[in-house]
C-alpha cells in the first residue's frame, strides 16, 4: 500500500475500534452504526483508497467539490451523502450524485428537491436538520449552521411525505456551538433522539438518526446515532484548519 492509504488504513482501525468501544459501553451491537466519512477538501484518490479499505458511504458538504468528485468515483459504487447547507441552484446538480441529502431544514428545499428528482427519476432520501442551540422547551430558529426548529418538524416531514420522489428517512442534528448545551453534546443528543423517536411513532421507516462527528462520536452513539459523520480523525485536519 501507499504510505497514504496506510495512513488511512491506521486512522481508520482508531475509528472503528472508537464506535466499536461506543456501541459496547451503550449495550448496542456495532452493525447499528454506520460510518459516513466526510471527504470534503481531499482529493479523489483518498476516496478511492476509503473504497479500497471497506468504506462504503462518503459525504460532502459543498456541491462545486462534490459534484466532479463523485464524478470521478463514479464507478466505486459509493453511497453519497450530502451534508452541507444546501441552495436550492445547486439541487439539481445534488441529486444526481447524492443518494440522502442531510440537510432538509425548509419547505423550499423540499419543493426544489422533489422537482430535481423527479426529472432525474431518482428517488432521494432525505434527513431532516434540526436546530438544537436552544433550551428544552424553546422552539429555536434556524441557526447559521442550519436547520428546521424542533417545534417545526412535524411540518416539514409532511412536506417532504407529501413531495414526490422524496423519501423521509430520519433526522440529523450538529452539536451546538451556542445556546445551553455547547460544549455538551450528549444532552443535545438525547433531545435529538426524543425528536427521532416522535418522528417514528408515525413513520417507522424514518428511522436514520444522523449525529456525531469526530470530536463526540461517543456522545452521540450513547444517545441512539445510527449514522455517524466522521471527517478529521479519518482523513486529518483539513488544510487551512490548522
Amino acid at each position: 500500500m501507499s504510505a497514504r492509504k496506510d495512513q488511512l488504513a491506521a486512522n481508520l482501525a482508531a475509528v472503528e475500534e472508537r464506535i466499536a468501544a461506543a456501541c459496547a459501553a451503550a449495550g448496542r451491537a456495532r452493525e447499528e452504526v454506520t460510518l459516513i466519512v466526510v471527504t470534503k477538501t481531499y482529493p479523489a484518490s483518498d476516496v478511492r483508497h476509503l473504497a479500497e479499505l471497506g468504506v462504503t458511504d462518503v459525504a460532502e458538504n459543498r456541491d462545486q467539490e462534490a459534484a466532479p468528485k463523485a464524478a470521478e468515483c463514479a464507478d466505486l459504487g459509493l453511497n453519497w451523502h450530502f451534508v452541507g447547507q444546501l441552495q436550492t441552484n445547486k439541487v439539481r446538480s445534488v441529486v444526481r450524485y447524492a443518494s440522502r441529502v442531510h440537510s432538509v431544514d425548509r419547505p423550499r428545499l423540499v419543493d426544489a428537491l422533489s422537482a430535481a428528482a423527479a426529472k432525474e427519476g431518482r428517488e432521494i432520501g432525505c434527513l431532516l436538520q434540526v436546530a438544537l442551540e436552544g433550551g428544552p422547551e424553546d422552539s429555536p430558529l434556524p441557526s447559521g449552521r442550519g436547520g428546521v426548529a424542533p417545534g417545526a418538524v412535524e411540518e416539514l416531514a409532511a412536506a417532504v411525505d407529501a413531495a414526490p420522489f422524496l423519501r423521509l428517512d430520519g433526522v440529523m442534528a450538529v452539536a451546538p456551538l451556542t445556546g445551553p448545551w455547547a460544549g455538551r453534546p450528549r444532552p443535545a443528543f438525547d433531545r435529538l433522539a426524543r425528536i427521532a423517536s416522535d418522528l417514528r411513532a408515525s413513520r417507522p421507516a424514518a428511522a436514520m438518526v444522523s449525529a456525531g462527528m469526530s470530536s463526540d462520536l461517543e456522545e452521540a452513539v450513547a444517545a441512539g446515532a445510527t449514522h455517524v459523520r466522521i471527517g478529521t480523525a479519518v482523513l486529518g485536519v483539513r488544510p487551512g484548519l490548522g
